[in-house]
């Protein structure tokens, strides 16, 4: 599978290029603690789903914080989280305090997303309807922000083991949008509470949004099932 490194605004990409002219793009950000390489495998996984998505170039941001977690294991962050304290909500069945929270660094991180798809858009010359956003954990809060303010519609939004925050915001300004959805997570997912997930797929589907959501009895993970859901997305904006 061919890849490059490229920089585009302050960020890192790493590039699974379409075989031929591109006729769409996915942009897709990993979790909070994972190296920046860590969803590049996933193109692979998906294009087996489909020989239509060669058609298709792959991007994958580093996020900009460089954290030190474990020696000699590349670890990242679209901005600081107190992990102690989101389990404390969990535990305690507050984890509703977690759904209006509003990161300092989120609008900075949105706009160096929205810079790699001006530059996907433009390098590929593709419509912004013919790019989809999504990602894992914090990934996918931050490509929920990003899709939901957007100027224009995008192609579609994945969302992986991710959660509700900004939640006055995000009902205030989901209505606006018209693009479909695929969400999946886990029962037992002990990072990010099940039911914030739903949430979230109640408020995106209340604003008229088409959703498909998948539940899987596992853990903070993207199961085989949720490639699926992906690649049908992906069939979707491809048409």
């Amino acid at each position: 599978m061919k890849q490059e490194k490229i920089k585009i605004g302050q960020l890192d990409v790493q590039v699974v290029p379409a075989k031929g002219a591109a006729k769409g793009a996915a942009i897709l950000c990993h979790g909070f603690g994972a190296p920046g390489d860590d969803l590049v495998s996933l193109a692979q996984a998906i294009r087996e789903k489909n020989s239509a998505f060669e058609d298709i170039s792959f991007y994958f941001p580093a996020a900009p914080i460089a954290l030190e977690i474990y020696p000699e294991f590349e670890s990242r962050a679209w901005w600081m989280i107190d992990v102690e304290k989101i389990q404390q909500l969990a535990d305690s069945g507050k984890f509703r305090e977690f759904k209006n929270s509003h990161p300092e660094e989120l609008d900075g991180c949105r706009e160096m997303i929205e810079e790699v798809i001006e530059h996907v858009a433009q390098t590929l010359e593709l419509e912004h309807a013919k790019i989809v956003v999504g990602g894992f954990s914090q990934g996918a809060m931050l490509t929920t922000e990003v899709a939901l303010n957007h100027k224009v519609p995008l192609g579609g939004l994945v969302i992986w083991s991710g959660t509700l925050i900004c939640e006055s915001k995000w009902r205030a300004i989901a209505g606006d949008r018209k693009f479909p959805v695929y969400q999946s997570h886990g029962t037992l997912d002990p990072v990010l509470p099940f039911d914030n997930a739903t949430a979230l797929c109640t408020l995106l589907a209340d604003a008229g949004l088409d959703v498909e959501f998948t539940e899987f009895e596992g853990p903070h993970t993207i199961p085989t099932n949720a490639i699926a859901g992906t690649a049908k997305l992906l069939k979707k904006m491809m048409v």
